[in-house]
C-alpha cells in the first residue's frame, strides 16, 4: 500500500480531507489524488503559487469560495467517494469559522440522492493511486452532474462546472457510472438521534454490516479504551455477538481531544468463533480507514454529562439506522436518578493549554472547535456576538 514516500493510500481521513478541500473549491483540480512521487505534484505546487498571487490581485478571498453551496458540494462529494466520518467534524468547524449556516443533519439530508461511485478501500477494493489514474475527483464531480452547485466559484477563478466539464473517466471499475453505482444512494454517513444521542451521532453505513443496521443488545460499558483493551482478550469476558460495546469519555473534553479510539477490536473470544463485527458506540472518532458497525461522535459526550455517561452494563440499547434512531431503553425517571448521582470526571489539567481547550471546546455535533473562534475568521465579528 505504501511503496514509496506518499500520502494516505485509502480513502482515510487524509485523502478525504484533501478531496474535501478540492470539492470546496479551495484546492486545484486533480490535486487531491496525485501520488506524492508523481511529477504532477511539483507542477501543482508551482501552479498553486501562481494562482495565489492572481487571487490576491483579483481579491478572490476564501469567503467568496466557501459558501453554503460549496459546503453542500463537499458533503455530496464525500458521500460519492465513501469518505471518512471525520469530514463531518472538519467541515462543521470550517463552516463555523466562516459563519456559514451548516448543521449536522445536513450530512444526512443532502446525501439521500447521492450514490457511492468510487470502488476504493475501505468501502471497496482499490487504492488512491487507482482512483487518481481513473480520473480523480473531477471525474466524480462531473458524474454527479446537477446534484452539485456547478456555478460555485473555485480557486481557479472558474466555477466547479467549468473545472470538470471535460474531465474524463479512464476506469469504470474504479469510478462507476451514476446509473450503475458502487453502492446505492443514501448509503453514506447517517445521522442518528434519540435519548442516547440528543444532539446527534453518526455512522458510516458503507463500512457497517447490513444485518447490524437494526440491532438490539445489552450494553457492556467501559470508561476508556484502555479499560476495554485490558480485558478484550479475557476468555471469560461476559460478551456475545449481540452485546453492544460502549466506550465512553473519548470525546472532545473527555480524552481530551477526541482521538480515533472508537473502533475498538472485537473481543478475542468472539474473533475465535468467527464473529467479524458487532455494534460499538463511542463519543470519540475512528480512522477513515476503519470499518465496522460503529456509532461515533455521540453528543453530548459523556464528559459533558451526556446520556452516554449514564449507561450501565446490562442496559438494553436499540440501534435503527433506517429510522435514524439510537435509543437507551431506560425510563426517564431512572435516567434522572442516575444523572443526579453522576459526578463529572476530574479536570485533565488545572492550567495551560489543556485547561483552556477543555473549558472552551465545543461538542462534535457543532465541529469540536474552540467556542471563542467560531464566527471569527475572515471578517470582523461584533464583540457582543460572543
Amino acid at each position: 500500500m505504501a511503496r514509496s514516500n506518499g500520502h494516505c493510500m485509502t480513502m482515510g481521513t487524509a485523502s478525504t480531507m484533501a478531496s474535501m478541500a478540492e470539492a470546496l473549491g479551495m484546492q486545484l483540480p486533480y490535486s487531491a489524488t496525485w501520488p506524492a512521487v508523481d511529477a504532477r505534484r511539483y507542477e501543482t505546487a508551482q501552479r498553486a503559487g501562481q494562482r495565489i498571487v492572481d487571487m490576491v490581485e483579483s481579491d478572490l478571498t476564501p469567503d467568496k469560495i466557501m459558501t453554503r453551496d460549496a459546503f453542500e458540494n463537499a458533503i455530496k462529494v464525500n458521500a460519492a467517494i465513501g469518505g471518512s466520518t471525520n469530514a463531518v467534524i472538519h467541515l462543521l468547524a470550517i463552516a463555523g469559522r466562516l459563519g456559514v449556516d451548516l448543521k449536522l443533519d445536513d450530512f444526512d439530508t443532502l446525501i439521500k440522492d447521492v450514490p457511492t461511485l468510487v470502488n476504493l478501500q475501505p468501502s471497496g477494493k482499490y487504492l488512491m493511486e487507482d482512483f487518481c489514474y481513473a480520473g480523480g475527483l473531477p471525474a466524480v464531480m462531473r458524474e454527479l452532474g446537477d446534484l452539485l452547485h456547478r456555478d460555485s466559484l473555485t480557486v481557479t477563478g472558474e466555477t466547479v462546472g467549468e473545472n470538470v466539464k471535460d474531465a474524463p473517466t479512464w476506469n469504470r471499475d474504479v469510478i462507476m457510472p451514476f446509473d450503475q453505482p458502487f453502492q446505492e444512494a443514501g448509503t453514506g454517513t447517517a445521522v442518528l438521534r434519540g435519548n442516547l444521542a440528543p444532539d446527534g451521532a453518526v455512522i458510516k453505513q458503507s463500512a457497517a454490516s447490513g444485518q447490524l443496521l437494526k440491532h438490539r443488545g445489552r450494553a457492556l460499558v467501559f470508561d476508556s479504551p484502555e479499560a476495554y483493551h485490558q480485558v478484550a482478550a479475557d476468555p471469560d469476558l461476559d460478551v456475545d455477538e449481540d452485546t453492544v460495546l460502549v466506550i465512553r469519555y473519548c470525546g472532545p473534553k473527555g480524552y481530551p481531544g477526541m482521538p480515533e479510539t472508537a473502533n475498538v477490536p472485537l473481543p478475542a473470544k468472539l474473533l475465535k468463533r468467527g464473529v467479524k463485527d458487532m455494534v460499538r458506540i463511542c463519543d470519540g472518532r475512528m480512522s477513515g480507514t476503519a470499518y465496522g458497525t460503529v456509532v461515533l461522535h455521540v453528543a453530548p459526550e459523556a464528559a459533558a454529562g451526556g446520556p452516554l455517561a449514564l449507561v450501565e452494563t446490562g442496559d438494553w440499547i436499540s440501534l435503527d439506522v433506517p429510522a435514524r434512531a439510537l435509543t437507551l431503553e431506560v425510563s426517564d425517571g431512572e435516567l434522572d436518578r442516575r444523572r443526579a448521582a453522576w459526578t463529572a470526571p476530574a479536570p485533565h489539567a488545572t492550567r495551560g493549554w489543556t485547561r483552556l481547550y477543555t473549558e472552551h471546546v465545543e461538542q462534535a455535533s457543532t465541529g469540536a472547535d474552540l467556542d471563542f473562534l467560531v464566527g471569527g475568521s475572515g471578517h470582523e465579528v461584533p464583540r457582543e456576538s460572543h
